[in-house]
């Protein structure tokens, strides 16, 4: 069976690139023959390890990614790209095509192959949901209404939580979580006075909130340190520096930048916090209980309950309330022992989320 993967990139860290690598490295090593087209590559490193049996195609359209894709000099590309896709398609003759892409060829794929196409959408639509209920533009209302009729286009819609499925008008939905290799990951130092948190450094990740629950925390275990992993817009994380500098929390939190090496990270720490807004299903707390890490987060719609099972491998905090985070956190440090029964059980309980099972539910 021929199978297509279109995504927009494949140079830069992120969740969609590290779950399409891993199964597309699987299905590939049980005899899929497998296609990845990008379009923005723009001649860059692949960022993740791919299969040698894997084919990489870049359309090279390089859309302007500092704009939006409904901009003037990026919506002249989308004929090229449509054109070009087709092409790419015929040639390949896949039997499936599955896209991750946020651009054009999510409104034109069902009509441009006779391949089965599956839309596999990888971000909450909690706020896509409150903003369509609330909405009074019949501009965006259109567009709602066209995102409705190309999803029922597809022959499958795939959402990583039950709890997405409402966000959606077509019937064609089937839930199918991310999975994780259960491969030999080492396991956390759940005695090292540092907690750790990681992800794109930006509002929706909620960062303000956590220093805000971290100055709780330091008042009352100022010897533990709070790591934070990733990298984004240079304005906004020296705003956060300078809370950190209002707050002098600068020598109790670290706003470490990128790396490549989490796990390794991950397994010099007792406690993993998330404090997003919104998760739909972050690898990065599947990573942290691969290492036996227990789990402080919000229990934010819809991601982390759907990872997290409350008081038996992590503490789910009421959504937003940074007391309450903090509280989780402090409980955590203050109980040694309730940290290794927790971080044993979300290394035996991740099991459930293993590669090998998600990919059979494919």
């Amino acid at each position: 069976m021929k199978i297509v993967y279109i995504l927009e990139q494949f140079f830069l860290h992120g969740g969609i690139e590290r779950v399409t690598a891993t199964k597309a490295n699987w299905l590939a090593q049980h005899g899929y023959k497998i296609t990845l087209i990008s379009n923005n590559q723009d001649k860059k490193p692949l960022i993740y390890p791919l299969d040698g049996k894997i084919n990489f195609i870049d359309l090279g359209i390089n859309y302007d990614r500092q704009k939006s894709y409904f901009h003037p000099k990026n919506l002249m590309k989308a004929p090229k790209h449509i054109y070009k896709l087709k092409e790419t398609l015929q040639q390949i003759k896949p039997d499936v095509i599955v896209d991750l892409s946020l651009q054009f060829d999510y409104y034109a794929l069902p009509f441009i192959t006779k391949a089965k196409t599956i839309r596999e959408f990888h971000s909450s639509r909690y706020f896509y949901g409150i903003a369509r209920e609330k909405n009074t533009n019949p501009v965006k209302n259109i567009k709602y209404k066209l995102n409705d009729f190309i999803e029922k286009k597809y022959s499958y819609n795939i959402v990583l939580t039950p709890d997405e499925k409402k966000h959606y008008k077509s019937e064609n939905l089937v839930v199918i979580p991310n999975g994780i290799e259960l491969k030999s990951h080492p396991q956390a130092d759940l005695t090292q006075k540092k907690v750790i948190a990681a992800g794109r450094i930006a509002p929706v990740k909620g960062f303000e909130k956590l220093i805000k629950a971290w100055e709780i925390v330091a008042q009352q275990h100022p010897d533990w340190k709070l790591e934070i992993y990733g990298d984004g817009p240079n304005e906004y994380v020296t705003q956060l520096k300078q809370m950190l500098k209002e707050k002098a929390l600068e020598q109790n939190i670290c706003f470490c930048g990128q790396t490549g090496k989490l796990q390794q990270k991950m397994t010099q720490a007792a406690i993993y916090v998330m404090s997003s807004i919104t998760e739909c299903f972050p690898m990065v707390l599947l990573e942290a209980q691969a290492v036996g890490l227990p789990i402080v987060s919000f229990n934010c719609p819809y991601g982390p309950k759907n990872i997290i099972k409350q008081n038996i491998d992590g503490l789910l905090a009421k959504n937003q309330d940074y007391m309450a985070l903090a509280n989780g956190i402090i409980e955590l440090i203050e109980n040694e022992d309730l940290r290794l029964k927790m971080g044993a059980m979300a290394k035996k309980n991740i099991v459930d989320l293993s590669l090998n099972t998600v990919m059979l539910k494919w």
